[in-house]
């Protein structure tokens, strides 16, 4: 059932736990929670949000998942956390030390997780969060933690330009073993 407008209100600065296992190749990151995802228990859950469609659509899993399925992430080799675990109705509500201080723990969670990849949904927010005013969507020099880093666009429905075939196209690439040039 969908959460009500109670819920997603109530939802404010609620987190959601990450979905992590052992020998995870790819381990995907948003921003934050919106108050949807927060209200439901489930990353990237807001009906029209790419991630999901653009997930399956890449070949990284069988069949499209419901948010709900999260839970079967692991099994695929893949798992989801955010920079900043707080939920909020905008990503603009963040501050740009709450996102450097995400930033500091995502690399103390990815060195002991030890990802294949870490891929950052969410270029404006990569760019704040690791002093990387730069960045651009892709495959990065650096890396974090030990993974090697993509930064890939936001999947909202509010992120236009990116279609669910062009993000697919980017999930796809992160398990490809050299970095190919975009």
């Amino acid at each position: 059932m969908a959460p009500t407008k109670a819920d997603i209100e109530a939802a404010r600065n609620a987190t959601i736990e990450d979905v992590l296992g052992p020998g995870l190749d790819v381990l995907f990151c948003g921003i934050n929670p919106g108050l949807y995802s927060a209200a439901t228990g489930h990353h990237f859950a807001r009906p029209g949000n790419r991630f999901w469609p653009a997930l399956h659509l890449s070949g990284l899993v069988p069949r499209r998942l419901a948010p709900s399925e999260q839970h079967l992430l692991p099994s695929y080799g893949l798992g989801i956390t955010n920079i900043v675990a707080r939920a909020t109705a905008r990503a603009g509500e963040l501050d740009p030390e709450e996102l450097r201080v995400g930033g500091e723990r995502l690399a103390r969670l990815v060195a002991e997780v030890r990802p294949r990849v870490l891929a950052v949904a969410g270029v404006s927010a990569y760019r704040v969060a690791f002093a990387r005013p730069a960045a651009q969507i892709g495959p990065q020099e650096e890396t974090i933690g030990g993974a090697a880093l993509w930064v890939l666009p936001n999947p909202s429905g509010l992120n236009a330009p990116w279609t669910v075939p062009r993000i697919a196209e980017l999930m796809r690439q992160l398990r490809q073993p050299s970095r190919p040039a975009l």
